[in-house]
């Protein structure tokens, strides 16, 4: 999965995510990320971003 390491999610960079209340049912929302809450380099379950709109979520694909 790509959104699992911190090196390959910046700023400005369009993903996919799936939000907490979405977790059950696997559903993305897109967005570009404003901030990333991960610390740490690596997440097994993806990197979890803030979007521009200010959804919290955590990264399951990159759009390039």
């Amino acid at each position: 999965m790509e959104g699992q390491n911190r090196a390959a999610i910046a700023h400005g960079l369009k993903v996919k995510i799936v939000l907490k209340k979405d977790q059950r049912t696997g559903v993305l929302t897109e967005g570009i990320v404003k901030d990333i809450l991960t610390k740490s380099p690596s997440h097994p379950h993806g990197i979890k971003v803030r979007l521009e709109d200010g959804q919290v979520g955590r990264v399951k694909q990159i759009l390039r």
